[in-house]
């Protein structure tokens, strides 16, 4: 078998989408930062309700766009995986493990998203992917952890069903495309389903909070507009453009933005650990992009030329078949009729 090159990194054709899908896991980078400076605290189901619901129903009405056929199911599905399990599991997550931990876990997802693309799509990850989704790992964890990390197994337990879920919903999104409708409107039904499903939770668990100030509002907002419904507009379109672990390998932009945020917003350092935990990381996350999205897109190509070569050459044959059947069935039935035109005549003369 003929071995496919990689092209140069520099040549990478989809430095676009990269740079637009890697805005969402950057504006989640931010959630820790905006939760706990500006949102009411210990109200983790609102926080989820209010960053999903309303940005759902305002691309609803922007978009006038409803799912149908099978996308009515497909959404609700990919609307419980997001955001309205995803979004409980995370925050519950958050309230029992330290941030480190928890983004130590979230890490894994390419992992988890190149075992269920094996099962699901049944696509091999590169060697150098699964080794930078390792390597990229290992550098969350130099970045986040502390050794005064507390180990709670329930709380690993449920980072881990969140990030699978997660996981799940790229590669679920993956295998069903895109409907014929508006990249908006698509965000928009998974949004409406997904808070629609934890508003009931949030109703009973902790009702609705008797004032909010203008800066809870402004924090609901950008959470909502700016780190919901735009951010998930473009990874789903990440999704579609893009193969699931590269897809994945870009939310290691999530903790590492988180990482700066905290130095930025509130006056964190980093030790010489983590500056180099930050390194590793950022270097996983490009050779991941690099070289194996450029091998796969390369390998993908050649595949995607040789099955439209076997299908010409098949459909070729068949319509040379077809025809050469037809020639011979109008060459016998002339024949036929050329024969019993000369029997007439034969006989009328005799």
């Amino acid at each position: 078998m003929a071995s496919i090159a990689a092209p140069h990194a520099a040549s990478f054709p989809h430095l676009k989408d990269l740079a637009l899908t890697a805005y969402a896991p950057a504006t989640w980078g931010t959630t820790y930062v905006v939760t706990t400076t500006m949102l009411p605290p210990d109200r983790p189901l609102l926080a989820a309700t209010l960053r999903a619901l309303p940005a759902g129903l305002i691309l609803l009405a922007v978009t006038r766009r409803l799912p149908f056929g099978s996308w009515w199911w497909k959404s609700a599905v990919l609307g419980l995986l997001n955001f309205g399990a995803f979004f409980p599991l995370l925050f519950f997550a958050a309230y029992r493990l330290p941030g480190g931990v928890a983004a130590t876990i979230g890490s894994v997802q390419p992992l988890i998203v190149a075992l269920l693309s094996l099962a699901i799509l049944r696509l091999q990850p590169t060697r150098r992917v699964l080794a930078s989704a390792l390597v990229g790992t290992s550098g969350v964890a130099l970045l986040t952890l502390t050794s005064a990390a507390r180990i709670d197994p329930l709380g690993i337990g449920v980072m881990l069903i969140a990030t699978s879920l997660m996981g799940l919903a790229v590669v679920l999104t993956k295998r069903w495309g895109r409907p014929d409708a508006p990249l908006l409107a698509v965000t928009g039904w998974q949004l409406t389903f997904g808070g629609l499903m934890i508003a009931p939770f949030t109703l009973v668990s902790e009702g609705l909070p008797s004032t909010l100030t203008a800066e809870n509002l402004v924090g609901f907002t950008y959470l909502g507009v700016i780190g919901t419904a735009i951010a998930y507009a473009f990874w789903n379109r990440g999704i579609g453009n893009l193969t699931p672990t590269s897809v994945s390998l870009l939310g290691l932009v999530n903790p590492l933005v988180a990482t700066l945020a905290g130095i930025v917003f509130l006056s964190q350092t980093l030790n010489q650990w983590q500056t180099l935990g930050l390194a590793i990381a950022l270097g996983a996350l490009v050779a991941g992009q690099t070289r194996g999205q450029a091998r796969g897109q390369s390998r993908g190509q050649a595949r995607g030329q040789a099955r439209g070569e076997a299908r010409g050459q098949a459909r070729g044959e068949a319509r040379g078949q077809a025809r050469g059947e037809a020639r011979g069935q109008a060459r016998a039935q002339a024949l036929r009729q050329a024969r019993g035109q000369a029997r007439g005549q034969a006989l009328r003369q005799s």
